[in-house]
């Protein structure tokens, strides 16, 4: 394995200094290291070096619906995006509730060789919502999932929610809830309010999400297991999480790059590309969910990467499929919202995109912080750059990212998984196939 010697980077955006990776690791880092023999130098000056983030919401798509995404397109736009590792959504076909099919997803990711894959799996059969899936045969699989969910459908009966959570407490697993009240949001298109009845759609009212929020917080509290609440979108979830942590109760919670941004006024142009679940909020809501990120209510910034196919887009609203793309445009859409605003700093991001995340997904070989005999799972990033989101520039297979045309600072420039380089220079590289590691290892 060839060794790298980073030369120059600021280390989170504090200090400059060296990193030498070698056989996997991080063999050393400090000012002025000198040059191993035989090392391939990295000219890091003026780029931010980070722990290697970790996005504990991805959709693959495989199987099933490759023609939208596939493991490999999927962890190869993840490395683009400076993500190391990922946590492939159970919303396949066929759904992800068995051994087999979390264990074929996890061996693709490793065939794939560019971001570990960590699969999660269905917290129910079908992800219908009657019966528990296969937890513990899951859990045991050479997969050893530790994060369930029904993602794209909420577990919306409370006894069967309460026995998830009763059931994943014995390994130490996490239900990852898709808070969306069913009978709340039947047929709705956008978030409520003065603008949907503008423009003709159903509304998706913020109680449907914040109920299940503070349900779900409750019956945790009884049982004493994990609870992650995924893309929080409004100030009320905000506030129902913030009173929750207060008063000791375990629950962790993620935001996506795009409610961090944008806004309900997008469906004024019944653009699909901007149809999603949960839907764009208000501006009180952008405002909350950053307020909720730059205090520690909210723990982390997860993609919630959806990609589709063009026909599934290219359509009427009321027909287009929910969800968008965002691997690739993550971190700089947390600069430009966060850090560039002043409300988080480069230290602040690697907690919330990588420690964060890996912590809570049971990812002992990511999040590790930038220090001799930590695996060399990093990326290089440079703030000063100023792009513009061109689709078609994407590496993921689809295409239907809500940024296009906007002009957004940061491009990652290398990305290292186990000490091999996926991208180097902006671009892909042959990756690290079949270098990938057992989650238990």
């Amino acid at each position: 394995m060839t060794a790298y010697f980073i030369t120059g980077a600021e280390i989170l955006g504090g200090d400059a200094a060296d990193l030498l990776v070698d056989n996997g690791e991080i063999v050393a880092v400090g000012p002025n290291l000198a040059k191993p023999e035989g090392a391939e130098t990295v000219d890091a000056r003026g780029l931010i070096a980070l722990p290697g983030l970790v996005d504990l919401h991805t959709h693959l798509r495989e199987p099933g619906r490759e023609d939208a995404e596939t493991v490999l397109t999927g962890t190869r736009a993840a490395a683009m995006g400076g993500f190391t590792a990922v946590y492939a959504m159970a919303n396949t076909d066929p759904v992800a509730d068995t051994a087999g099919v979390v264990e074929q997803v996890w061996r693709l990711g490793r065939e794939a060789g560019y971001a570990e894959v960590y699969p999660i799996g269905a917290v129910t059969v079908g992800r219908k919502g009657t019966q528990l899936a296969e937890l513990g045969a899951m859990a045991d699989s050479a997969a050893r999932v530790r994060v369930f969910s029904d993602d794209g459908d909420c577990v919306w009966d409370a006894a069967l929610m309460r026995r998830a959570l009763e059931y994943v407490k014995a390994f130490d697993g996490v239900i990852a809830q898709h808070a969306q009240e069913p009978r709340l949001t039947e047929g709705a298109q956008m978030n409520e309010g003065a603008l949907s009845g503008v423009l003709g759609l159903t509304g998706w009212p913020s109680v449907a999400e914040e109920a299940i929020i503070a349900r779900d917080i409750l019956l945790n509290a009884h049982v004493g297991s994990k609870l992650h609440i995924c893309h929080l979108s409004t100030k009320g979830s905000v506030e129902i999480v913030r009173a929750a942590k207060r008063r000791g109760f375990e629950v962790t919670a993620e935001v996506t790059p795009h409610h961090l941004l944008l806004t309900e006024d997008l469906a004024t142009s019944y653009n699909p590309v901007y149809k999603v679940n949960p839907p764009l909020r208000t501006k009180a809501d952008v405002e909350a969910v950053r307020e909720g990120l730059a205090d520690g209510t909210i723990d982390i910034v997860a993609t919630d990467h959806a990609p589709h196919p063009v026909e599934d887009k290219d359509c009427e609203w009321s027909a287009a499929a929910f969800g968008m793309t965002g691997l690739e445009t993550a971190l700089s859409v947390v600069q430009h919202t966060m850090v560039d605003t002043k409300l988080l700093t480069w230290a602040d991001v690697a907690d919330r995109m990588s420690y964060r995340p890996a912590a809570i997904g049971q990812a002992s070989e990511h999040g590790r912080r930038l220090e001799a005999g930590a695996p060399a799972n990093l990326v290089l990033v440079d703030p000063a750059v100023e792009r513009v989101v061109v689709p078609d520039e994407s590496t993921s297979l689809s295409r239907n990212t809500p940024f296009e045309g906007m002009t957004l600072p940061g491009r990652v420039v290398a990305t290292f998984l186990h000490g091999t380089p996926t991208v180097l220079d902006g671009k892909l590289t042959t990756g690290a196939a079949g270098r990938g590691r057992n989650p238990g290892e």
